[in-house]
């Protein structure tokens, strides 16, 4: 029998049955979230082949981050002035460039300059693509965040997996190896997703900073901050202190993203419908916040299994924390989503940068601490700012539908 509140159920609609432009919107976001964590199990044959340190190295995800996030002010503008399907191949064709530019870098200065690059693509391509998942993907809007969190999961387990298997041979071939998956995105985009209507109303770059005077989206924003430091000082730290070969590096990782993408999927949603949401999020950033701490202080074999099993808790995380930015404000998703990912990621640049840090003014185990206490500080702010952060109803949502969703604009 048919359940149209299953997201699995094809016969009413669900995640699998999508029209192509989806499908090929979301098989180019899988190598897009590829590109984080490509970099991961080479980030020591990296620092090895340009002769540089553990710090410099980590500045790959701190240029990418950084500029991601002051990108996010301006994914709208361009995207409702270019429409979404324009912006959508403008984004790729610049990863593409910028992508294996980073295979040809001859310092770490060089790389980290066309990492840069890579992350304004990258957003560029990220904020609109979840905009026309949602607005085009059958089944509704928690389909949708779904199929976008299908293909999170999965590029962030194929990325360390990628880097490893490329990334043996010279750590140049998967920079080379994502401009080419990236060109075939851009090909499948190109040839499945119709133009896209433009929104009613422009974008102004100021929006997204508007957006957050809204206490709930604020609140989520500001929670997520401190969980994606945690999560990024997991991501770009931890592979110096696992010290492994890129294949070994790259299992670990491998196991780490298809847990996260397991989770994020199959996972959140039901523990969700059981405790809600916010008790699910406070619950699990506590106990990211424990397998952070253990991970630092264990033997070698404890920190692989901690890694290994902190994608359980970033993958339920990730699942909340987006159905949060886009659901608890009356802002167009777009705009909502730009706001709340214009915060995060600057915890994103900053974990990166300031874990080695740390350690050199400490010792290992102290960035892990600081990554436990970010993480509780997150579970802390959904604790107290709980009645802000409670999602509208269906019908208190009706009014921002009413007025124009920029995500509603997108679709087919």
């Amino acid at each position: 029998m048919d359940n149209p509140n299953d997201p699995f159920d094809t016969d009413s609609g669900g995640i699998l049955r999508q029209p192509k432009s989806v499908w090929a919107t979301a098989g180019a976001s899988v190598v897009a979230f590829m590109g984080i964590g490509l970099v991961d199990p080479i980030l020591p044959s990296i620092a090895k082949g340009l002769d540089a340190t553990a710090g410099q190295v980590s500045l790959l995800f701190t240029s990418y981050f950084l500029i991601t996030a002051l990108a996010m002010l301006v994914t709208g503008f361009v995207s409702s002035r270019i429409g979404g399907r324009k912006t959508l191949l403008l984004g790729l064709a610049l990863v593409v460039v910028f992508a294996g530019l980073s295979g040809t870098s001859g310092s770490v200065g060089e790389l980290v300059g066309f990492r840069a690059g890579w992350g304004l693509g990258n957003a560029l391509f990220v904020s609109t693509a979840l905009a026309v998942i949602v607005g085009a993907a059958a089944g509704g809007s928690a389909a949708a965040i779904l199929l976008y969190e299908s293909a999170l999961g999965l590029g962030m387990a194929c990325g360390p997996l990628a880097g490893a298997l490329l990334g043996d041979a010279s750590w140049r071939y998967p920079f080379f190896g994502t401009a080419a998956l990236m060109a075939v995105g851009f090909l499948c985009i190109a040839a499945f997703l119709r133009e896209q209507p433009k929104p009613a109303r422009k974008t102004s770059p100021l929006d997204p900073l508007r957006a957050l005077g809204h206490g709930g989206l604020a609140s989520t924003a500001v929670s997520a901050f401190f969980y994606n430091y945690t999560f990024f000082t997991v991501l770009a730290f931890t592979p110096f202190v696992l010290n492994m070969s890129p294949y070994r590096s790259g299992a670990v990782f491998f196991a780490w993203g298809v847990l996260l993408a397991v989770f994020s999927v199959l996972v959140a949603p039901r523990l969700q419908k059981r405790f809600g949401s916010l008790r699910v999020l406070g619950g699990s950033l506590l106990l990211l916040a424990v397998d952070v701490l253990v991970l630092g202080y264990g033997d070698h074999t404890t920190a692989v299994v901690c890694t290994v099993l902190s994608g359980t808790l970033i993958g339920v995380n990730n699942t909340v924390y987006t159905e949060l930015a886009l659901g608890v404000s009356d802002a167009p998703r777009p705009v909502a989503s730009a706001g709340y990912n214009f915060v995060r990621w600057f915890a994103a640049a900053a974990a990166p940068f300031f874990a080695p840090k740390i350690e050199e003014w400490t010792d290992v185990h102290v960035p892990f601490v600081v990554a436990a206490v970010t993480a509780a500080l997150g579970a802390l702010v959904v604790a107290v700012r709980r009645r802000a952060l409670s999602l509208p109803t269906a019908k208190e949502r009706q009014p921002r539908r009413a007025a124009g969703d920029g995500a509603t604009a997108f679709a087919n």
